[in-house]
């Protein structure tokens, strides 16, 4: 055994020398907290699978999440790790700290895991979703050692980053209400152009995360890439029972009638298993599903509804922009009639024109919310247009009270009372019960102790406070 892992066994012990700590690192459970190293207060999560050994080198796949919720995202990958015997490991990042700190820290954490582990090099990972994911897909950009990324639901931010010098195995996954489902789609013809390994696996439910199908999938893939590369040994039974799967999908899919969704994962099958294998009959299935007249019938309205996507999508940012600029709080009612419209195809019975709608509906949110961080980040913020972006989220998003508290907390530092009485009374109406939370918003100190809010409060919560102390 290597001396270097020597003390590596059921449980492992590290050494650190400086402060004399002991850390164990115990296999199958998520250990968070763990010191980069003693000069920085950074920390990350690690995950060994029940069967690791320190007799050959293992597969790291790092997660990412920014939003402080490193542990929960890589819980959703344990039984993809389990299965397909990956270490785990997810460096403490946030969205707060800008994106060259963020690096700084994956660098770290990733040179830490090296030296405490039998890593192989040529195949570390990085994965993630949302904005977690589009982090994910910066990372082998920035990180030679890093060789592939795993996006659920983001695609890549920055085309112009990507070089055909620098390539990377990109697979991403999605399902085709998520609003950028149509960009990582986009994303596959540049993948191509530019010769990078990629594939794009769709699952038919609605949500943030896949099954873990589909995360195993993905590490089946980066396998298969690496025996395809001389990476790793080929193995001809692991080959065969992953293809087998695959086909068994197919079928499945087929039987099912998804016929759109069987043809895709053809695609991608013939993109990872031509190198190992003669596809002549899977292609056969592929042309036989082509020619029937059902899958015609569903192109053909899918291709309608992203024609009619990609022209709304034009008149969402083009009056986003506009009203922004010109803060023309007159348009929140088209705004408010767009919503109802999006709101008709997501309850309608065309399925291609329901998830177009589901597609919108998160593409309009979105483009709201990256307003709102421009503008927050700006030196001098334009509170006017920031009124106005909080406003249209009430209208996007009714149900989400954070928006309507922000309305009133900027309307009462700016005294328009008008303004925030009137959001105060609709968020109540939407049901929204902390009092507390009321009495302790930000510059609201003078509006709280008006007999006017004080009513509001006590008509929909039948109790109210009447506040003197400004804060």
């Amino acid at each position: 055994m290597n001396k270097k892992y020597g003390l590596l066994f059921l449980a492992m012990v590290v050494m650190q020398p400086i402060l004399a700590q002991q850390i164990v690192l115990k296999k199958g459970t998520i250990l968070q907290a763990l010191p980069i190293n003693d000069s920085v207060p950074d920390t990350f999560s690690l995950y060994l699978p029940t069967n690791f050994t320190t007799e050959k080198k293992w597969p790291l796949l790092m997660v990412f999440d920014l939003e402080g919720k490193e542990k929960q995202t890589m819980s959703m990958f344990l039984h993809a790790a389990e299965n397909e015997g990956y270490v785990l490991a997810a460096p403490k990042l946030s969205d707060s700290i800008s994106l060259s700190s963020n690096m700084l820290v994956t660098g770290m954490t990733l040179d830490k895991v090296l030296n405490m582990l039998p890593i192989g090099k040529s195949r570390i990972y990085a994965a993630g979703a949302g904005s977690g994911g589009r982090f994910a897909n910066l990372v082998p950009l920035f990180a030679k050692d890093v060789k592939g990324a795993l996006s659920i639901g983001a695609s890549i931010a920055n085309i112009e980053l990507l070089s055909p010098k620098r390539p990377f195995h990109f697979i991403g996954i999605s399902n085709k209400n998520n609003y950028n489902y149509t960009s990582m789609r986009a994303m596959k013809k540049v993948l191509d152009r530019f010769r990078f390994p990629n594939q794009l696996l769709l699952y038919p439910l609605s949500g943030e995360w896949p099954g873990t199908e589909y995360l195993s999938k993905a590490l089946q893939y980066f396998k298969l890439q690496a025996m395809r590369g001389n990476i790793v040994p080929m193995d001809s039974s692991y080959v065969q029972k992953n293809f087998r799967d695959d086909l068994d999908k197919i079928n499945e899919l087929k039987s099912l009638k998804k016929f759109l969704l069987a043809e895709q994962h053809i695609v991608e099958m013939t993109s990872i298993y031509g190198a190992f294998k003669n596809l002549d009959s899977l292609r056969i299935v592929q042309k036989e599903i082509r020619k029937d007249r059902i899958y015609k019938a569903m192109k053909r309205g899918e291709n309608a509804a992203m024609l009619k996507e990609s022209l709304l999508k034009e008149d969402y940012q083009y009056y986003i922009e506009e009203d922004v600029i010109t803060h023309n709080f007159n348009n929140l009612g088209w705004w408010n009639y767009q919503m109802t419209e999006l709101e008709k195809f997501v309850n309608g019975t065309n399925p291609y024109e329901k998830e177009m709608g589901n597609r919108l509906v998160g593409y309009v949110n979105a483009l709201a919310e990256d307003n709102i961080d421009i503008i927050q980040s700006e030196e001098l913020i334009d509170e006017d247009a920031l009124a106005f972006l909080y406003m249209l989220k009430t209208v996007l998003e009714p149900k989400n009270f954070d928006f309507y508290l922000q309305i009133i907390s900027l309307s009462a530092k700016n005294e328009d009372y008008g303004t925030a009485l009137f959001y105060l009374e609709e968020v109540l109406k939407k049901g929204f019960k902390d009092r507390d939370k009321l009495y302790t918003l930000k510059d609201t100190g003078l509006l709280r102790i008006d007999p006017k809010f004080n009513e509001v409060v006590f008509k929909y919560l039948n109790d109210a406070r009447y506040e003197i102390n400004e804060e």
